[in-house]
C-alpha cells in the first residue's frame, strides 16, 4: 500500500498545489462535502447540466438517516425500512446475538414483523430543519472577556439555544460549529429509538476478502443491512423515502451521496497538521496495534471468545488501516510543503489588508502556541483511560451525571446538557450485553499501557491500580461490580449524588477517584487549548469569508452533507480499474484463491451460483467525496432514485482527510441491482425485496 501511494504521489501533489485555488473560487473537481444550505448549484449546472431544486434537496434530506452507531442510512420504504451497511449494523448484530445464535457470522432475516429483533440502543436521526445561529452564539462574548471566559460564555449560549429549541419543538437540537467556528448552525432532528433488525447477510458476504481487500478496489462485497423504525409500537409511516432504481448506475452518470461524514482536516492550519503527523497519528497507531493484539489473543481462546471480540477486532483493523494510510499520506514527500505554500499564500493575502491583518492576522500563531502547550501534557491526554471496555465508561458517566445535573444547564460539562440527556439516558440504560472476561482482559491491557507511558507514580495510574498489579486490579474491579445490569445504572442516576456517594460498586468507587483528575485535565485543555484554538479558528473562518465569500464547504462534522460526482473507473497499478464489478467476479475471485480464507464463499452464496444472474453489477465506484461516517450513505441519481449503497473508499482516498484528488479518489458502493438479486435468489427474502420495490 505504501509503495502504491508513492506511485500515485504526483497526482496528489498536483492537487495539493491546486488547493490554493480552493480558497479563491468554485472547485473544478468533484470535491466537497456540502451542507444543504450552500450547494454549488452553478457548478453542478455548468459541469453536469443538472441543478437540484429545493424540493429535490428537501426530499433527499428527509429520506436520509444518521445512524447513532457511527454511520449513515436512508429510508427505502413508506413503512420505515432503513438501509445501511452490515459494518454499520455490526454492533447491533453483536448485541442481539447469543452463543447459540451468531447473527454476525450467520446473517439474519425476519420474514414477518413479529420476527424482527429489537435493537437495544440504536438511535436514528432525521434532519428536520437547519437555522443559522452564529450571531446568537458570538453575541455571548462581551468586550474584555479573556479566552477562558469567552469559551464558557459561548458554551453556555449554545446550551441555552439547544434547550430552548428542544422545549419548543421536541426535536433533538444540536448546535454545530462549521468553517472552524466561522458559522454556528442549529440542527433539529427527529429521533427514532424503537428500531428493529430486519435483514443482514453473513459477515463473510458483506466483508468479502476481509482485511486484505479492505479499502481496495475492485471489490465484491454485499455490505448491506436493513432495520425498521417504529413509532408507538408500529412501523413508522414515512413520507420521504428513496425509490429503488431497477437499472442502477451507468458509466459516467452523475450521482449524489447523501450522508454524515465524520470529520475531515482540510481546513486545519499547518501547525495542526504537523501535530497530527508528528504526534497524534503515531500515538493512535501504536495504541490500535497493541489493543488489536490483545483482542486477537483473547479471540484465540475459543469460539465464544472469538464471537465476543469480533466486532471490536473488525473496528480496530479498519481503524488501523485507515490511520496508517492517512499517516503514510502525510509523511509523503511534498504534502506538508504544499500545505505550507497554501497557508502562506492565504496569510499574505490577509496581511495585505491592514484591517484584516489587525482582526485576523494573529490567528495562525495563536494556534501554533496552543499546540506547543498541548504537547506538554500529550501523554496524559492520550493515555489516561478508564479501564475496561464499557463498564468503566458507564461508571464515570454515572458519577459525572449525578454531579452535573445539580448545576445550571449552561455550566454543565458537554454531554450533560438538557438537550442531550434523553439520548444519554438511552445509551446509559442500554440492555446490551457485557462480557466480563473481555472487560477484564482489556482492563489489564489498558492499565499496563498507562504504567508504561505515564509511570507508576502518575496519580491517575495510582488510582486505577490501588496498590495492586494490573491483573489484580482488574480482577478486583470485575469481582466487585454489578454494573453489567443496566437497572443499577438507572437506580444510581435516579438516586442522585447521595446514591452515587454511598455506592460500594468497585467501578463506581474507581470513577469517584478518577473524576477529579478527569475534570482537572479537561479544564486545563479548555483553558489552555480550546479557549485559544476556537476563537483563532473563528478568525480564520471569518477571514476566508471576508476574502472569498461563502463558496467553499466546511470540514465534516457528522452532520448531513451532499457530495456529487460521476460513476467512473480510474488508472490503477499500470492498468485500469473498471467502474463496476459483477457476481462473475465474486465467484472468480473465490475460485482463484481456492475458496480459502478470507476469500471463501458463505454456503448460501456458493449454492446460489446457478440461480443468480452472474452479470448483475455488484459494486461500483464514483468520484463522490466521502470520509468515515459516510458508510451506509445512499447513492442517488438525478431522479432521486437509489442506485447504490456506500460502504468504502479505495486506498488512494486515504489522503482525503486532508486533500481530495479526483484522479484516483473513489467511493465504493454496492449496486442496487445486487442487493435485490441477493435478497431474492440467495436469502429467500422475496417479501422484503417486494416491499422495497413497492410491489406489495
Amino acid at each position: 500500500m505504501k509503495n502504491y501511494q508513492l506511485k500515485r504521489l504526483p497526482g496528489i501533489l498536483l492537487f495539493a498545489a491546486a488547493t490554493i485555488m480552493f480558497l479563491a473560487g468554485p472547485l473544478a473537481a468533484d470535491e466537497g462535502m456540502w451542507t444543504l444550505d450552500n450547494m454549488p448549484l452553478k457548478q453542478l449546472k455548468e459541469k453536469y447540466g443538472f441543478e437540484p431544486s429545493p424540493a429535490w434537496l428537501e426530499h433527499i434530506r428527509l429520506a436520509s438517516v444518521r445512524v447513532g452507531d457511527g454511520g449513515s442510512g436512508s429510508f427505502v420504504s413508506p413503512s420505515g425500512l432503513v438501509l445501511t451497511n452490515h459494518h454499520v449494523a455490526l454492533g447491533q448484530l453483536q448485541k442481539v446475538s447469543t452463543p447459540q445464535k451468531n447473527y454476525v457470522a450467520d446473517g439474519f432475516y425476519a420474514p414477518t414483523l413479529a420476527d424482527e429483533i429489537p435493537c437495544p440502543d440504536l438511535e436514528l436521526n432525521v434532519l428536520i430543519s437547519m437555522e443559522n445561529v452564529t450571531a446568537r452564539v458570538l453575541a455571548s462574548v462581551k468586550k474584555g472577556m479573556g479566552p477562558a471566559k469567552a469559551l464558557e460564555a459561548k458554551k453556555a449560549a449554545i446550551a441555552e439555544i439547544e434547550r430552548l429549541s428542544l422545549k419548543k419543538t421536541g426535536l433533538r437540537s444540536d448546535v454545530v460549529s462549521l468553517y472552524q467556528g466561522g458559522e454556528y448552525w442549529l440542527y433539529r432532528y427527529k429521533k427514532y429509538t424503537d428500531v428493529k433488525l430486519v435483514f443482514a447477510p453473513e459477515q463473510q458476504a458483506a466483508f468479502y476478502g476481509g482485511d486484505p481487500d479492505n479499502f481496495t478496489y475492485p471489490r465484491h462485497d454485499l455490505d448491506m443491512a436493513i432495520f425498521r423504525a417504529y413509532e408507538k409500537g408500529k412501523p413508522a409511516k414515512v413520507a420521504h423515502y428513496l425509490k429503488w432504481s431497477a437499472n442502477g448506475a451507468a458509466d459516467g452518470e452523475l450521482v449524489f451521496v447523501s450522508g454524515h461524514p465524520g470529520s475531515t482536516n482540510r481546513l486545519m492550519t499547518l501547525a495542526q497538521i504537523e501535530f497530527q503527523r508528528d504526534l497524534s497519528y503515531p500515538t493512535r497507531i501504536q495504541s490500535l496495534k497493541r489493543s488489536l493484539n490483545t483482542l486477537r489473543q483473547y479471540a484465540s481462546r475459543g469460539p465464544e471468545e472469538a464471537r465476543q471480540a469480533a466486532g471490536m477486532i473488525f473496528g480496530m483493523e479498519n481503524g488501523l488501516k485507515v490511520s496508517s494510510g492517512e499517516y503514510d499520506g502525510l509523511k509523503a514527500a511534498g504534502i506538508i510543503e504544499k500545505k505550507a505554500v497554501q497557508e502562506a499564500e492565504f496569510r499574505k493575502l490577509v496581511a495585505a489588508n491592514p484591517e484584516w491583518q489587525a482582526e485576523y492576522g494573529s490567528a495562525w500563531d495563536d494556534i501554533a502556541k496552543a499546540i506547543e502547550a498541548q504537547k506538554t501534557r500529550m501523554k496524559e491526554l492520550s493515555y489516561r483511560r478508564v479501564p475496561g471496555i464499557r463498564l468503566g465508561g458507564i461508571a464515570l458517566q454515572v458519577v459525572q451525571m449525578a454531579a452535573e445535573l445539580q448545576k445550571p444547564d449552561g455550566q454543565r460539562l458537554d454531554g450533560f446538557h438538557t438537550s442531550q440527556l434523553e439520548s444519554l439516558r438511552f445509551r446509559l440504560f442500554s440492555p446490551a450485553p457485557v462480557y466480563p472476561r473481555l472487560e477484564e482482559v482489556m482492563a489489564v491491557d489498558s492499565m499496563k499501557l498507562m504504567i508504561e507511558m505515564l509511570g507508576a507514580d502518575d496519580p491517575y495510574v495510582k488510582a486505577c491500580l490501588d496498590n495492586k498489579t494490573p491483573e489484580e486490579a482488574a480482577k478486583a474491579l470485575l469481582a466487585g461490580t454489578q454494573l453489567a445490569d443496566p437497572r443499577l445504572h438507572k437506580q444510581l442516576v435516579d438516586g442522585g449524588p447521595s446514591a452515587v456517594a454511598k455506592s460500594t460498586d468497585s467501578f463506581i468507587v474507581l470513577a469517584r477517584k478518577l473524576d477529579p483528575l478527569v475534570r482537572e485535565l479537561n479544564k486545563w485543555k479548555e483553558d489552555s487549548i480550546e479557549s485559544v484554538t476556537r476563537p483563532a479558528g473563528e478568525k480564520i473562518g471569518q477571514a476566508r469569508f471576508a476574502a472569498y465569500g461563502k463558496n467553499a464547504y466546511p470540514d465534516a462534522t457528522f452532520t448531513l452533507r451532499l457530495s456529487y460526482g460521476a460513476v467512473k473507473g480510474y488508472p490503477m497499478n499500470g492498468t485500469l480499474a473498471p467502474y463496476k464489478t459483477t457476481f462473475y467476479g465474486l465467484y472468480d475471485r473465490a475460485i482463484s484463491f481456492d475458496n480459502k480464507f478470507p476469500f471463501h464463499l458463505p454456503k448460501r452464496v456458493a449454492y446460489a451460483r446457478d440461480k443468480i444472474d452472474l452479470s448483475t453489477p455488484l459494486n461500483f465506484v464514483c468520484t463522490g467525496d466521502i470520509i468515515g461516517g459516510n458508510s451506509g450513505s445512499p447513492v442517488v441519481n438525478a431522479a432521486g432514485e437509489l442506485v447504490g449503497l456506500v460502504f468504502d473508499g479505495n486506498v488512494e482516498s486515504f489522503i482525503g482527510r486532508f486533500f481530495y484528488d479526483d484522479t484516483a479518489n473513489r467511493t465504493v458502493s454496492v449496486c442496487s441491482q445486487a442487493m435485490i438479486e441477493a435478497m431474492n435468489k440467495i436469502y429467500g427474502a422475496e417479501a422484503l425485496a417486494k416491499e422495497i420495490l413497492g410491489e406489495k
